[in-house]
């Protein structure tokens, strides 16, 4: 199969919201962006999927090695041969894409998380990071915004994970995964039997309502950032905005129902979000 094919079929089949922002793009960006995204995933699901911490760590050390094959543009797997075969991705710094490597391997090591400066760090690299290379291949920032791009990126990546870890919170339970801080839920009276029994309660929805607070915040942190002039080349992260911020406001309008139901947003709604915020950046 062809590498970008590859890169496709695997970036469609995820699901993911990601992709809508993908659909407008002109052909070259979109296969930039859609390999590194089905590089993202291939990351993803080896801790999803792999119930053996030994084969884990085997498979991510094998994406160290690949990553340096692909700074010597002699890659083998499919995702990072796109990677290289694409002018927008080939020049991603690899000391990035490690970060998002270890980022993924602190699911083996942590299943709690303290406080928010613990979680800030795996949310920096699961996904600043992720919207730092992003940010890079939809490129268009003049030299003196590189910077406001950067923490653009950061901020949203950071309001993206916080979105995620509000949605699948029962989910993650669930799974032995609690990603709310240990600090938070004590200030807040929560225990983890009631997340783990799905005990929808007062201090739940108070806890929830501080989480939605600062997921919110991080949004708008970062639609501050982002230079006027840099608005229109970074439209793929707009879209996501629009969609990750409007999945956000669903939740909040249903009570966080969060502990027995996974909210999403329906794929003509996920359409139509991108289309308004690609035509309206």
């Amino acid at each position: 199969m062809d590498a970008h094919q590859y890169c496709q079929e695997r970036a469609a089949a995820s699901g993911s919201s990601f992709y809508y922002s993908f659909v407008f793009l002109p052909q070259e960006t979109r296969r930039a962006i859609t390999a590194f995204y089905a590089l993202c995933r291939e990351l993803d699901d080896i801790v999803d999927e792999c119930h053996e911490r030994q084969v884990a760590e085997t498979k991510l050390n094998w994406w160290r090695d690949e990553i340096g094959r692909f700074s010597r543009a002699t890659p083998e797997h499919p995702v990072t041969r796109a990677l290289l075969d694409s002018p927008r991705s080939r020049n991603i710094p690899p000391a990035l894409l490690l970060e998002i490597v270890d980022g993924m391997a602190m699911d083996l090591d942590h299943s709690r998380y303290p406080d928010f400066k613990s979680l800030n760090l795996y949310c920096y690299r699961v996904a600043g990071v992720v919207g730092e290379v992003a940010a890079g291949i939809f490129g268009g920032a003049r030299s003196e915004d590189d910077r406001d791009v950067r923490r653009y990126a950061h901020e949203l990546g950071l309001a993206f994970q916080l979105t995620n870890i509000i949605r699948d919170v029962g989910e993650d339970a669930r799974r032995g995964r609690i990603y709310l801080p240990q600090d938070e839920l004590a200030r807040f009276g929560v225990h983890e039997t009631d997340l783990l029994n799905g005990r929808d309660t007062p201090e739940f929805q108070a806890l929830m309502q501080f989480q939605y607070q600062r997921a919110l915040a991080h949004y708008e942190s970062a639609l501050a950032a982002l230079p006027a002039r840099a608005r229109r080349q970074q439209r793929p992260g707009l879209v996501m905005a629009a969609i990750y911020r409007s999945l956000l406001e669903e939740i909040r309008r249903a009570d966080f129902p969060v502990l027995r139901a996974r909210i999403s947003l329906t794929p003509l709604r996920k359409l139509w979000l991108a289309g308004k915020a690609w035509l309206f950046p």
